[in-house]
């Protein structure tokens, strides 16, 4: 079993180091790939010198901001290419448990995308304001009745996949870039019949840093999901 935890990063100098010495102590078939925005903060420095001395962390050093789903699609090709088998996204604040990924590393082995799901048992996010979390929850609400996907948390970056499932997506055919990258991927998933299962994590607020949430990022994960219907009503008539 060969496993790559991806993370993408800008501006998270302050968690970095820590996020991979937790990620890799998980198991010792892990590996990581830092997928780095061009931080002006010296993220990607960090992590350089860190690769100096363990030859499972990697690197992706990019021009400039161009976008959560853009580093997760450059984090994919790297994991294909390498031929991992197992491929995890997960964030770099800590807002994922690092102790979750042997429980998705176990689930995995009988399903073809995990998902950490904040909503599975009632609503498992700590610390975070009620106006952000009322927002997610019924995003999640409003993604399942639009797309028709069973899932409790379509937005959730938690997760596991196979890396059948992504040779199998066109990735460079992937229309969304922000959080809603995580509703397509999904969607994508679960259009090609693949098995997909939901397991419950408790998300916590990031512990430093500021957080990327934008109201761009949300009306693009609005507009998204229409784009997906139709664009599977579409194939479906051809």
């Amino acid at each position: 079993m060969k496993a790559l935890v991806i993370v993408p990063t800008y501006n998270e100098r302050e968690n970095i180091a820590a996020i991979i010495k937790a990620v890799l102590k998980e198991s010792a078939e892990l590996e990581i790939l830092v997928v780095d925005d061009n931080s002006p903060d010296g993220t990607a420095k960090i992590v350089a010198e860190m690769q100096k001395e363990n030859g499972k962390i990697h690197i992706l050093k990019r021009n400039g901001k161009m976008g959560l789903g853009s580093a997760y699609v450059a984090g994919f090709k790297f994991a294909i290419q390498q031929k991992y088998d197992y491929i995890l996204e997960m964030d770099a604040d800590f807002s994922h448990d690092p102790d979750e990924i042997p429980r998705m590393l176990e689930a995995i082995k009988n399903n073809d995308l995990v998902i950490g799901s904040r909503y599975l048992n009632g609503i498992n996010v700590v610390n975070w304001p009620l106006r952000r979390l009322i927002l997610s929850y019924f995003a999640a609400k409003y993604v399942r009745f639009i797309t028709g996907m069973p899932l409790n948390d379509p937005t959730g970056g938690f997760k596991c996949f196979r890396r059948e499932v992504l040779e199998k997506i066109d990735l460079d055919d992937i229309i969304s870039d922000g959080y809603s990258f995580q509703i397509e991927m999904n969607f994508r998933t679960w259009c090609n019949n693949f098995r997909i299962k939901e397991i419950p994590i408790i998300f916590t607020d990031r512990r430093s840093g500021h957080s990327k949430m934008s109201k761009k990022i949300v009306w693009e994960a609005i507009f998204t999901v229409w784009k997906l219907k139709f664009r599977k009503l579409k194939n479906n008539d051809d």
